[in-house]
């Protein structure tokens, strides 16, 4: 499955980047609609990357991701095993400042299916990903500015 989406936050470009390469146990809390606890094991992770594994509850979904952000402005992730997608299949973000401060994300995301899971969330998240993700990360992302700000 590939699609492409955007996303317009009142996060400044060095709060979203802090926000998506943050592996502490913070993350959690700024992705609890989508982490979940359970899930989450910090594996290793150096100046620019990250391994670990994260997954969802709802579906049971989970994946070990090798996180980059060694090219300014750019975070990828990319699935080492899961239980629903292909190796090397993920995610791209690229982060500019927007006029009023906040950002601007353009994203791909691609995610190659394995077994009958994956198939049927490839199919879900055809119809509901470039909507729904935008969405609940732009509403995590304004949550992160607005934490920083006090």
């Amino acid at each position: 499955m590939h699609f492409h989406f955007s996303l317009d936050t009142k996060a400044t470009p060095g709060q979203v980047l802090a926000a998506f390469t943050d592996f502490t146990e913070r993350r959690t809390e700024v992705w609890k609609g989508s982490l979940d606890p359970e899930k989450y094991e910090v594996r290793e992770v150096g100046d620019t990357w990250a391994v670990v594994r994260e997954g969802s509850a709802h579906p049971s979904v989970w994946a070990v991701e090798r996180y980059d952000w060694s090219e300014p402005g750019t975070v990828k992730w990319a699935a080492e095993e899961s239980n629903f997608c292909e190796p090397g299949s993920g995610l791209e973000l690229v982060i500019s400042a927007n006029d009023d401060g906040g950002s601007h994300i353009e994203g791909e995301w691609h995610r190659e299916p394995t077994g009958l899971k994956g198939d049927l969330l490839v199919a879900m998240g055809r119809i509901v990903g470039p909507k729904l993700i935008p969405k609940m990360w732009r509403e995590a992302l304004d949550k992160y500015a607005d934490a920083e700000a006090t």
